[in-house]
């Protein structure tokens, strides 16, 4: 069994775990993920691990509630238990230093772009973030991300917190201003990912 050692709510909907889970704090990296049951009836539920703490044995999930099996799985209490986790699952992130990269996290893909972007940092990159959501009720990481990044913007829809606007318009902002821009990492809706790439 897998105990919630620690539970928040970072946002409406949105919840944060500390799951205790020694081997696959050992030996995950950023980018991976693993697999969630709650019960012998549970759906499972694949979760990208957002962080990891090696000497404690945890593992940081962060995931929306938008079904019943994840309504069911936000219900849980810290001292609660997963009947099983599978993982750490999925191909690391490439991580070396490029110079400088851009992270972008949109809504609760913000989760996991945290640990890609400390990896960045950790390797030498110069690491300028982007967060964004719809509003500022809804922006998750702030302080987590600010602390790993050179240069940090928040975004919202309304205007609530930080630029009024979408993420991409910092990162048009970067180009425009000429920033040699070695790599762009962005995670979040379909649409945000669609517009980073063009």
């Amino acid at each position: 069994m897998y105990t919630i050692v620690y539970a928040e709510e970072l946002a409406p909907s949105v919840k944060l775990f500390h799951v205790q889970a020694p081997l696959i704090a050992k030996k995950c990296q950023p980018g991976q993920f693993v697999i969630v049951r709650i019960d012998e009836d549970g759906e499972r539920i694949p979760l990208t691990i957002a962080d990891f703490d090696r000497e404690k044995g945890t593992i940081t999930l962060i995931f929306q509630e938008v079904g019943h099996s994840t309504r069911q799985m936000g219900a849980l209490k810290q001292g609660e238990q997963f009947l099983d986790v599978a993982g750490p699952l999925g191909k690391a992130t490439h991580i070396e230093n490029f110079g400088t990269v851009v992270c972008i996290g949109g809504g609760i893909g913000v989760a996991p772009v945290y640990p890609i972007a400390r990896a960045y940092k950790e390797a030498g990159n110069k690491v300028i973030s982007i967060i964004g959501a719809r509003n500022e009720g809804l922006l998750i990481l702030e302080k987590e991300m600010a602390a790993v990044s050179d240069v940090f913007h928040i975004t919202t829809d309304d205007g609530s917190k930080g630029h009024k606007g979408l993420v991409i318009d910092p990162l048009k902002e970067l180009i425009d201003a000429g920033e040699k821009i070695a790599v762009v990492m962005a995670i979040g809706p379909v649409v945000m990912m669609r517009s980073v790439a063009e």
